[in-house]
This record gives C-alpha cells, structure tokens and sequence, in this order.
C-alpha cells in the first residue's frame, strides 16, 4: 500500500489579518492547537483550529502599510480561500456605541477610493450588529471633532487603520473578503495622549513608555485602565461574533 500523505500544515481556510494581540485575544482562546510564530518585520504568525477547521492569523501592527504586508505574507504563506480584517475600530456615528459590531459593505480609504464588497450580510441595530462603509487612515482617530468630520464627509460608519488594505490585496489576488469590527471608542469620545504612545508600531504595549505616561501624568492611570477594560469588553463581544461568522464561512467551504 502506497503511504499516506502528509497532512497539509500550510494551508488554512480561513485567514485573519489583525493589528494587535488584544483585539483577538478573547478568541485565540476559544481555538484548539493555537502556535504562535514570529514572521520578518516583526509580525506574528498563529495557527490553530476553529472546529476542526484550519485558521491562520497575522498580528501586523498598526497601519494601512503593515496591513498590506501582512496580508500578502498570510496569502502567500496559507493560501486561505477567506480573508477577515478584524479588530477595533472609532464609532463615526453618535448612535454606534462600544461594543456595537460593524460588518464592512464597503471601505474606503482617506483619499476617496472606495472597494464594494459583495456581501449579504443583513444588519441588526437592536442587536448592536450594522453594515455600511469603513474608512481606513494612516493615523488614529483621536478626538470626536475628527470623528464626527469623517462620518459626516464620507457617510462612513467606523474608522480604523486596516481593513482598506487588506481589501485592496485581496482584490488584486482574487480573494473573498470581509471585514468585522467593533467599536471600541464612541464618535465622542477623545482618546487620551498616554493610549497612542504606549503601543509599538507592531502592536505590542511598551511598558517602559506606559509607565513614563503614568509618572508624567499621574492621573492618566484611570483613563488607561478604563480604556483597558473597554477594550477587553469589546474584544469578547468581537470574539463572539466572530464565532459565527468563521463557522459560517467553513460550513459553507464544505458545500
């Protein structure tokens, strides 16, 4: 008898491309045989399984440029037949609150160019669940006039800093696409200082910087941990969510 092949290791059904270990961290946890491996360019590469269905992840770092990259490399390096741009995003509408769930229809980058995605996804805003346009920048978001200003000029619902370029890619390498995100800070909500500076580009909390935040601005402790605890809210309620739609898109996989 000939010998069995090898199982395929590389290949993964699904791809997730996120920007931070906290967005996805609710859900790494409810994955099975989850390894975690460093990439070039400081990204980190996660595998494991999502009921017995391949799931590859690559945390990129903040920033449309990271999220082309990491995209390219999940694609070249998984083959995934889905791809999710997932993670936080800023509210653009007084009526999104954190931990509301925005499915993209459409995104959009700063400069106008917009990508309609071809999804059925009904929405559901008595359930906290909205579909329409995402805007991605090169920069946060941080004050409530910016926000409210992007949602009135350009009708979108939320702000982040990915899902734009993980679109383009995918449009180019024939790739389905969607992007879910949660908000994680209302439209007006100003973001403290002390939040933007305590992350690396890649993602990754700078404990010396958070603790220079803090001996500079005593006070800034409660708006961290306030922040801290919303983002862990967020990050579950992302998590659940992204329970179904991955279910879905494998169930319909083997149709």
């Amino acid at each position: 008898m000939p010998p069995e092949p090898e199982p395929d290791r590389r290949t993964a059904q699904i791809g997730v491309v996120h920007a931070t270990g906290i967005e996805l961290g609710p859900f790494f946890n409810r994955c099975d045989r989850l390894r975690k491996y460093m990439a070039a360019d400081r990204m980190v590469f996660r595998g494991g399984f999502w009921r017995n269905n391949r799931v590859a992840f690559v945390q990129v770092g903040m920033g449309p440029v990271r999220a082309t990259r990491g995209c390219q490399a999940l694609l070249d390096g998984h083959g995934p037949q889905w791809v999710i741009s997932a993670g936080f995003s800023g509210a653009l509408t007084s009526n999104l609150k954190p931990g509301d769930i925005v499915v993209a229809g459409s995104t959009s980058d700063a400069t106008g160019h917009e990508l309609k995605i071809d999804l059925k996804f009904p929405d559901d805003p008595a359930k906290g669940l909205y579909v329409g346009k995402l805007i991605t920048l090169d920069h946060v978001a941080k004050t409530g006039a910016e926000k409210e200003r992007l949602g009135r000029e350009t009708g979108a619902l939320a702000v982040d800093m990915e899902s734009h370029a993980v679109a383009a890619v995918c449009k180019e390498r024939k790739v389905r696409f969607m992007a879910v995100r949660v908000i994680s800070d209302s439209m007006d909500h100003d973001l403290p200082d002390e939040a933007l500076t305590i992350l690396s580009d890649n993602g990754v909390v700078q404990i010396g910087a958070a603790l220079s935040a803090l001996w500079k601005r005593p006070g800034s402790a409660s708006d961290l941990w306030r922040l801290r605890t919303e983002a862990n809210q967020s990050a579950e309620r992302l998590a659940g969510f992204l329970e179904g739609v991955v279910s879905q898109l494998c169930e319909a996989e083997v149709r």
